[in-house]
């Protein structure tokens, strides 16, 4: 597999500009697409939190001198969301859909449907440290052609 990444890393990475938006940004976008409610207990908010201190890429993307600082919501079954419920891989079946944010470190998280992962994580981008990742330009480049999208990011 890693080798595959690193084929795709050197097929792309020069073709990839930073295209990165803000958390802010892709939090409005999901609340444009899907009807969310935010959850605000805290042992929900430390398992973003947690995601970023204990993850050494995420981590060094924090400020200095700045703690993670979370925002999480779970998608509901109705409207636009029922597609993305009816369509949850085997092993989300009947799980709620949670997305959590970190406006510090750009971190994002979705648990319960790895379409609507692919479809937050081609809208976001990739910023300048995601693009000498090989992993992540790798993973990024798989979601922009399940999307339609990659023509289009290697062209703008």
């Amino acid at each position: 597999m890693v080798k595959g990444w690193k084929e795709t890393y050197d097929t792309y990475r020069t073709r990839l500009k930073p295209n990165n938006k803000p958390v802010e940004a892709v939090i409005s976008y999901l609340k444009q697409q899907y009807q969310v409610t935010q959850l605000t207990e805290p042992s929900i908010q430390k398992i973003v939190t947690d995601n970023v201190t204990m993850n050494e890429y995420y981590a060094k993307k924090l400020p200095a001198g700045k703690s993670p600082v979370s925002q999480v919501f779970t998608v509901e079954n109705t409207g636009a969301g029922k597609n993305l419920y009816e369509n949850q891989d085997d092993q989300f079946k009947g799980t709620d859909i949670i997305v959590g944010f970190d406006s510090e470190s750009g971190y994002f998280m979705v648990e319960g449907s790895s379409l609507l992962r692919d479809e937050l994580f081609v809208f976001r981008g990739l910023d300048e440290d995601d693009l000498n990742n090989f992993y992540l330009v790798s993973e990024y480049v798989e979601c922009l052609k399940k999307s339609g999208s990659l023509d289009i990011v290697l062209t703008s």
